[in-house]
């Protein structure tokens, strides 16, 4: 049966919910603050990560925050401030840290992340974009010292166990591998199962081939009521117009837990934000990496090579701290000596908030108290490597179908 729905939000959630609510036949509008052309969406590593099985809510983060805490230039750095919902949802993350939850969280990443390298390969199968990128080289895990090894061989464990395809590099097989740049790394840990893409060519060929079907698109429209009658959204009031509609997704990314505020759902989120530097001139780089020791990622994209990272919560803002992406730089150059990052490409550095869940899992799932709107968002690290997947299983909630995979643990509301 065909509805009406409007989708708040059009990073890669909100688009792949309209791809495949649109293939089910729905008459679909897209509303977002921005234009479409920035934000966490563009400016992350473009990996599709099965690999990435740990959630960041993990034993050990918490202490090691609190150690960062006052270096701003830190890779995971948390700004000292009094805020009541940050405190809460650093209580609840500290909860979530636990062996018992990260273990029961494990199996559940991984299932959503192949659901959703599968569907990227669906779509480019598909030819509905045309063609971009979408590589499946793996990931590199490069490491300088024994204490970063012993962690992730133990990841690399339990990814085996759990059916990924994984394998160990020597030094000398990781330069065969990566012939054109010098690596100062004692090795690599080789997660095969994973895949990249261009986030910046791909980003824009959805949102023609969304146009081209008949979904509409407003953009610069920033959402700023939702009016609520008998226990459903009734319309959506912006800052242009007015939207009504049977159903309604909210897949605001960082901005999705202001505004449940409106219609006082509570929802734990914070953002967590990502910087990026692009270099367009040759760098030699051919494999996607993370830098372990700099936590930060290495992705060579269509026409350039990107250089991500950091995790900083420090509430919704888009200001870009030189120190941080001063470190970005470095972190590159102590892995690849002979690469210098310039000046300019400092100075052209871009920043996304990605919307962190205390516990690493998204949410997804229908609200209980308002019965006609879907929640996906919380994705933190993983939201374009979730993103066909997100969508795929709102587009199966909004349709009453059984969902691709068990989202029980995804529940919005459930309990941390």
């Amino acid at each position: 049966m065909t509805k009406e729905v409007v989708i708040i939000g059009g990073g890669i959630v909100g688009l792949s919910a309209a791809y495949y609510l649109q293939k089910s036949g729905h008459q679909v509008t897209i509303i977002d603050k921005s234009d479409l052309t920035s934000g966490a969406s563009f400016v992350n590593a473009g990996y599709i990560t099965p690999s990435h099985i740990i959630p960041l809510a993990s034993p050990g983060m918490i202490t090691k925050g609190l150690k960062m805490m006052f270096n701003s230039a830190s890779p995971f750095y948390m700004k000292p401030r009094f805020d009541m919902d940050f405190i809460k949802w650093a209580w609840y993350f500290k909860k979530s840290s636990s062996k018992a939850k990260v273990k029961k969280a494990i199996p559940l990443i991984k299932d959503i992340n192949l659901l959703s390298r599968n569907l990227y390969e669906e779509i480019k199968a598909s030819g509905d974009l045309g063609d971009f990128q979408l590589e499946r080289k793996g990931l590199l895990m490069l490491y300088q010292t024994k204490g970063s090894y012993d962690h992730e061989i133990q990841v690399a464990q339990k990814a085996v166990k759990l059916g990924l395809e994984v394998r160990e590099l020597s030094q000398s097989q990781l330069y065969t591998l990566e012939p054109n740049i010098k690596i100062e790394a004692k090795g690599a840990i080789h997660y095969e199962c994973d895949a990249q893409t261009t986030p910046t060519e791909l980003m824009p060929k959805l949102l023609k081939f969304l146009k081209r079907t008949g979904v509409k698109v407003r953009t610069n429209e920033a959402v700023e009521q939702l009016i609520i009658k008998k226990s459903k959204i009734y319309e959506v009031r912006t800052s242009k117009a007015t939207y009504k509609a049977e159903e309604f997704v909210l897949a605001a990314g960082s901005w999705s837990g202001e505004l449940l505020k409106k219609i006082n759902i509570k929802l734990p989120l914070q953002p967590g934000k990502g910087y990026r530097i692009n270099v367009s001139r040759p760098t030699g780089i051919s494999m996607p990496a993370i830098l372990m020791e700099a936590s930060m990622a290495v992705s060579p994209m269509k026409g350039f090579t990107r250089f991500a990272g950091t995790m900083e919560f420090s509430g919704i803002n888009t200001f870009i701290r030189k120190e941080r992406v001063a470190a970005i730089a470095a972190g590159a150059k102590r892995f690849y000596p002979d690469l210098a990052i310039t000046e300019e490409e400092m100075n052209n550095a871009k920043t996304g908030m990605r919307p962190v869940s205390p516990d690493g899992l998204p949410y997804i799932g229908r609200s209980s108290k308002i019965t006609n709107l879907t929640i996906a968002t919380g994705h933190a690290m993983m939201g374009w490597s979730l993103g066909p997947a997100t969508g795929k299983l709102v587009s199966e909630i909004i349709d009453n179908k059984k969902t691709s995979m068990d989202i029980t643990d995804f529940n919005p509301e459930r309990n941390f």
